[in-house]
């Protein structure tokens, strides 16, 4: 379908531990993610608002739903990206995060741009 690529929104992620910010001793676990949001369609679109699904090993889930990320709403064009840092506290060494950017297109079609799931691994846990 073509129209399909109008309304086409990648988004890549690294993450690292933050051994400084963390306490192993009394189960918290701090995680810094960066999240590359690019935009692959051909329609100029705004990042509104966004839904984290973050679960620890223990199936512990915490929802986290907001307007923009970083205090930004950016509108990325045909090809441009968008990228920043944030983090999350874990009670458990590893964990995973997915979820979904709320996506507006120049046109005022609204689309969800999924977060494919990562993993989140204190080093040397996970082989």
């Amino acid at each position: 379908m073509q129209s399909d690529k109008k309304y086409a929104v990648n988004v890549s992620t690294e993450t690292q531990y933050v051994a400084e910010q963390s306490d192993e001793g009394k189960d918290r676990f701090v995680f810094a993610y960066t999240v590359t949001i690019r935009n692959s369609g051909t329609l100029p679109a705004q990042l509104i608002s966004r839904h984290w699904i973050i679960t620890d090993a223990h199936n512990q889930v915490q929802e986290v739903r907001g307007l923009g990320v970083v205090g930004a709403q950016p509108l990325l064009k045909p090809g441009e990206h968008f990228a920043y840092t944030s983090g999350t506290a874990l009670a458990t060494p590893v964990g995973t995060m997915s979820g979904s950017y709320q996506m507006v297109a120049e046109d005022g079609t609204q689309f969800d741009a999924p977060i494919p799931e990562f993993t989140l691994s204190v080093p040397r846990v996970l082989h």
